[in-house]
């Protein structure tokens, strides 16, 4: 083990993986910080820059930025009510009203002390398990990670709790988008239409530049033109962050419920926020405090969702099978460079894994350095016009995509799915499970086949105890979320909820 942590830290010291660290971790803090941005449309806009960049390189430039995003996002959150990024919505409960009590870098201090605490230990997590992934993946044939990938899905559906029909057809819709154009094994054209442009099939990337960044920009751009403001805060931030310390056992409990949903596609941090902010007020002593300016309430959102980036890459890196948008953009880095995640990457390149876990825990020291001297720069971005920041998030978008293959189609077909991502954000629908869609209905198409060859009747799906085990998960969560759906249904039936 000590060997390969020699190795992994011998990649970081390349100065192509240094100079990523350092604009992933602070260009995640900017954007994070700048409310209506968000960590999705960032790595949207880099993914095709980092296809030209030695796999570490790439995916420690995204990793800083997914890493990074939240400790910005909880800036406006906390000064102005405004979440830098969704997942910072929980912050505003305890974060405002601290600052409208005069405790703002009281605030600031706490969340981002929670934030790294969570981070640090997310990762150490990750890296002492390490070892005992590299044994469980081999276990992994193709039929079980067909498997995976179909309990990925119903995850993500079961997740949009209240949606769970919208989800399930978005998810639908994703992994008939990646079934079009040419099957690669009897070469025969689907969904094509007798449209040459269309044999290739759909790239991923098209797709989510179009859903999240195009759209992003179109919704910036017909709402009204708003600059909110924020006041400067002054003192001793490092006071603040150390008083962390003083709630170890909140902080403790979120990063521990942050590790968990991060673990399990399609959960993520609004499961894991909302478990380890409903714990943290079920324990506490002032439990009226909440939602009103608590400090542990405060602690608990924060450390719960920045828990999660590191833990999310396990199903990645294990099983080649993403969690949420962001981990399935940086599969798309992996495949252009021939590194497939699954369980030959913990046999052959434990290295690589360890490599990105001790990025994770760089790029957090450099985070909360950065974060203690720069809260009030950060405050001037917070100002920006939103119309200007639509423009050039369209702008970024459409040169990253035409860089691709040169290609003015593909600006075409994203600038169609940017109108169809506006629409499905107007209508409240979600939009992740399309993206999730294509990505593992791509993976359970290709292992499904590999399987097919093997695969005499469908009992032998639970021939083996690690299949047998998936399918009765899958059984079990489809059978709980039915009843748990028929059950409110009965009690309101006039409510009766979209899934």
């Amino acid at each position: 083990m000590l060997e390969t942590l020699f190795l992994a830290a011998d990649h970081l010291l390349h100065w192509q993986v240094i100079v990523a660290l350092f604009i992933g971790s602070i260009g995640g803090v900017i954007i994070g910080a700048i409310p209506g941005v968000g960590p999705a449309v960032a790595i949207a806009i880099l993914l095709p820059a980092t296809f030209s960049m030695e796999p570490l390189v790439g995916l420690t430039l995204l990793l800083g930025i997914y890493g990074s995003s939240m400790y910005g996002g909880s800036l406006p959150a906390i000064l102005i009510n405004t979440p830098g990024t969704a997942v910072n919505a929980l912050t505003t409960y305890d974060g405002y009203p601290m600052t409208k009590r005069g405790e703002a870098l009281r605030a600031l201090g706490l969340a981002y002390g929670a934030s790294f605490f969570s981070a640090i230990f997310s990762v150490v997590v990750l890296i002492l398990l390490a070892p005992v992934l590299a044994k469980v993946a081999p276990m992994f044939g193709s039929r079980e990670i067909f498997l995976a990938a179909l309990l990925g899905v119903v995850l993500v559906i079961v997740a949009h709790k209240g949606q769970m029909a919208a989800a399930g057809m978005m998810a639908g819709f994703g992994i008939l988008l990646q079934s079009v154009g040419m099957e690669p094994v009897n070469y025969t054209m689907r969904f094509t239409f007798g449209l040459a442009w269309l044999t290739s099939g759909l790239d991923l990337i098209v797709v989510v530049l179009g859903l999240f960044a195009i759209s992003q920009a179109f919704v910036l751009m017909v709402e009204p033109e708003s600059a909110p403001d924020a006041k400067s805060v002054s003192g001793s931030m490092g006071g603040a962050v150390r008083e962390v310390l003083g709630y170890k056992r909140v902080a403790l409990t979120g990063s521990g419920f942050g590790v968990l949903m991060g673990m399990i596609p399609g959960v993520g941090e609004f499961t894991a926020q909302f478990l380890s902010y409903t714990t943290a007020r079920r324990f506490s002593k002032d439990p009226d405090s909440f939602g009103k300016g608590s400090p542990e309430g405060l602690v608990a959102s924060e450390s719960a969702n920045n828990a999660v980036p590191a833990a999310a890459m396990i199903p990645l890196l294990a099983l080649g099978i993403p969690g949420e948008a962001l981990t399935a953009m940086m599969l798309s880095v992996f495949y252009v460079h021939n590194v497939v995640p699954g369980p030959n990457l913990f046999q052959n390149q434990l290295d690589f894994v360890y490599a990105l876990y001790l990025a994770l825990i760089v790029l957090n020291i450099i985070v909360i350095l950065w974060m203690l001297v720069s809260s009030n720069l950060l405050i001037h971005l917070i100002r920006v016009p939103t119309r200007f920041l639509g423009m050039g998030i369209l702008i970024l978008s459409f040169v990253g995509i035409y860089s691709l293959r040169n290609s003015a189609v593909d600006c075409l077909v994203a600038a169609g799915f940017g109108v169809f991502g506006l629409i499905v954000k107007r209508l409240n629908l979600p939009v992740v499970p399309i993206i999730l869609g294509m990505v593992l209905g791509n993976i359970m198409e290709v292992k499904l086949r590999a399987a097919a060859a093997r695969i005499e009747s469908p009992l032998d799906f639970v021939s083996r105890p690690i299949s047998a085990l998936l399918v009765i998960a899958i059984v079990l969560i489809v059978v709980q979320a039915l009843r748990t759906t028929l059950r409110d249904w009965a009690e309101d039936p006039s409510a009766e909820t979209h899934s």
